[in-house]
């Protein structure tokens, strides 16, 4: 696997959004245990190009403490075969803040004695799409709340149409009716709403919700 050609930053799609994920190289030589990072790599860690020297130590250290484990047992099997691997885990970041990234990488075997004399690959900082996703889910859990909660209040106008209620004495027939039919009171009033567009317009229409109420299933 070349790590030269690799750009430093990759567009992702989630959500139908690009948000964009910082990508950093980095080398390991398993003879003198020196490793090598891109500025990117430095980056992902809080660091400023060069700022610090990265060992194996460091590299450890900003493991977040339950991850670490997983991750030194990944990399010590990757020492020993240089078979492309792969670990996505937290760190914190120099300035304490966590972050989830995937390190991927593979071995360079020795032509000498065809051991692992190598280990290289990236550093790819998921933190930003993964939040980006997690508010995406959140606005459109939002939105669907939003959606139900606006057919639950033109339930209860309906029910403050034919039954006389108030707005508080309405919802409580509805959460009465939804518990008594283990039906969602989103659910109820979507179907009453439907209802009400067919109701007919004389005294007829209390009975016909009545009826709907003792059966809504």
């Amino acid at each position: 696997m070349s790590i030269e050609d690799h750009a430093g930053r990759v567009p992702v799609e989630h959500v139908g959004k690009v948000v964009p994920r910082l990508t950093g190289q980095w080398r390991y030589d398993l003879t003198t245990e020196a490793w090598w990072w891109s500025q990117e790599t430095y980056r992902i860690h809080g660091f400023e190009p060069y700022e610090v020297f990265p060992t194996t130590a460091l590299v450890l250290a900003h493991k977040h403490p339950a991850d670490r484990e997983r991750f030194r047992e990944v990399f010590e099997a990757a020492k020993g075969s240089g078979i492309p691997f792969h670990s996505v885990h937290r760190i914190m970041d120099a300035r304490g803040q966590e972050r989830i990234v995937t390190l991927v990488g593979q071995g360079r075997l020795s032509p000498d004695t065809g051991e692992v004399a190598e280990l290289m690959g990236y550093f790819i900082d998921n933190t930003a799409p993964i939040a980006q996703r997690a508010q995406d889910l959140a606005g459109k859990h939002i939105r669907a709340a939003a959606t139900h909660r606006g057919t639950i209040e033109q339930a209860k106008g309906i029910l403050t149409v034919t039954h006389g209620l108030t707005i508080d004495e309405a919802f409580q027939l509805l959460r009465g009716t939804s518990n008594q039919h283990n039906v969602p009171v989103r659910d109820l009033a979507a179907r009453l709403v439907t209802l009400g567009r067919i109701l007919p317009v004389d005294e007829h229409r209390r009975h016909a919700v009545d009826e709907f109420l003792r059966n809504p299933v």
